[in-house]
């Protein structure tokens, strides 16, 4: 019987970084060495600048690297913008250069902030009576809880911020005895992960002792205090990005149509995308593309703010587009709004040296400036993605621009390369098709 080769270690996190690279190269590769080579190429030096990666993470053996490109030309709010985009798929970063270009003269991008209100919950669950415990939040529970965080919210209250307010929440209807506190921030120009998380769990500590050491409480049921956790879903941080223009200044859209004829057919693309699922979770990917690589490249948490999109989305109870589309008299409008907590301050946005460069790049923005940016990205994708596919099709410029990954995956040649972008040029492109052209040249 073939004897397995075991695959477990104890102890990994305490190895050298050496020693974890050799372990898992001897163990899952039937080339250590070749291995070894690519792990170690993919890691920084100096190794000042590896340290400052390594920390982000655990069990660190490498770096795995995305482009880093930029989208100039965005007027957004009457000022202009080079955008950066950390992204791998191929156009999107090209797309949104075009929209951008394309909107220049038509008054740019602008955004509006309704607000940066971000949430955190405490879950609880209490077998008393319920009117007692509405009563003793209103009179003993809350106040005890603001005087507790006083010293942690200070700093933040100095800048602007802080607790916005501390409710209780009966959900009892839902499931048998459980509560929750729902306390509201402004983390002004912070994300604000840990602060809301501390703040959270102090006022669990707090709720704790009231209930374990009050004599009129601690000889009654004492709660089940659950988790405490900040929400990523942010309903009332919400950011409205738009473009606007007569319907004449769309004839260049795309040359065969009258401006008119676009708008209408781009009108329709977005009415199907509100009322069919399955083209609105694509529709609304194309939109995180944008806004995505804007979120990576500024060291924000963009698996946040995807589940926080996706779920304002499904707000109404069934998945909608994020963007609208009207056509109002002689102007066409196009816009989106969507829920997008960032920061600028905190985090990796102080570490990550091309982080902050991206910040310096777009001017150091607050983060409502960000949470426009970062819209008005998504909205350029979005318009740019629509306009292919009511025009030309997604996969023309799509290919294009993939032409030479597989060019690259096919190692291709110069002369080669040279040989396929003029054949290309005026052809559609495909895997197939590339390679069934390289192969007719090696041949002859």
């Amino acid at each position: 019987m073939k004897k397995i080769k075991d695959k477990t270690i104890r102890g990994f996190s305490k190895l050298a970084k050496a020693d974890k690279i050799k372990w898992i190269s001897d163990t899952f590769f039937s080339s250590s060495e070749e291995a070894v080579h690519i792990f170690e190429q993919f890691s920084h030096k100096p190794s000042e600048v590896q340290k400052i990666f390594e920390s982000f993470s655990e069990n660190t053996i490498a770096n795995y690297i995305l482009p880093y490109g930029v989208a100039p030309n965005f007027i957004i709010n009457d000022i202009t913008h080079c955008v950066p985009m950390v992204i791998e798929e191929s156009s999107v970063v090209a797309a949104a250069s075009s929209a951008a270009k394309f909107w220049m003269s038509r008054g740019g991008f602008h955004y509006e902030i309704h607000d940066v209100e971000k949430l955190g919950q405490i879950h609880f669950f209490w077998e008393g009576d319920t009117k007692k415990l509405i009563h003793l939040f209103d009179t003993e529970i809350k106040q005890a809880l603001l005087t507790k965080i006083i010293p942690f919210v200070s700093n933040m209250e100095k800048r602007g911020g802080g607790i916005r307010s501390i409710e209780l929440l009966d959900k009892t209807g839902e499931i048998d005895h459980y509560y929750q506190l729902l306390i509201k921030f402004d983390t002004c120009d912070s994300m604000g992960a840990n602060f809301i998380n501390t703040i959270l769990e102090e006022c669990l500590k707090e709720m704790r002792h009231i209930f374990s050491s009050r004599p009129h409480l601690k000889d009654g049921p004492q709660p089940d205090f659950l988790m405490a956790i900040l929400s990523n879903y942010t309903p009332n941080c919400k950011v409205r990005a738009w473009v606007k223009c007569k319907l004449s200044e769309l004839d260049q859209a795309y040359k065969p149509v009258d401006g008119i004829e676009f708008a209408n057919r781009f009108f329709k693309a977005v009415q199907i995308a509100k009322i069919d699922k399955f083209r609105a979770v694509t529709h609304n990917k194309g939109i995180f593309n944008g806004i995505d690589a804007v979120v990576i490249a500024t060291g924000n948490d963009f698996r946040a703010v995807e589940a926080c999109g996706h779920a304002f989305a499904a707000e109404s109870g069934a998945y909608k587009s994020l963007s609208d589309c009207r056509i109002e008299g002689e102007d066409f409008v196009f816009s989106l709004e969507l829920p997008l907590a960032l920061g600028t301050v905190g985090g990796i946005t102080c570490l990550h040296p091309l982080t902050k460069k991206s910040l310096g790049m777009l001017g150091n923005p607050t983060a409502r400036e960000l949470m426009g940016i970062a819209a008005c990205a998504g909205l350029a994708q979005n318009f740019g993605a629509i306009r292919s596919l009511i025009t030309t099709g997604i996969q023309y410029g799509h290919m294009k621009m993939h032409l030479d990954n597989i060019l690259n995956h096919l190692n291709a040649s110069e002369k080669e390369i040279e040989l396929a972008l003029s054949h290309f040029n005026n052809r559609g492109v495909s895997f197939t098709a590339v390679r069934n052209f390289l192969e007719e040249i090696r041949n002859s």
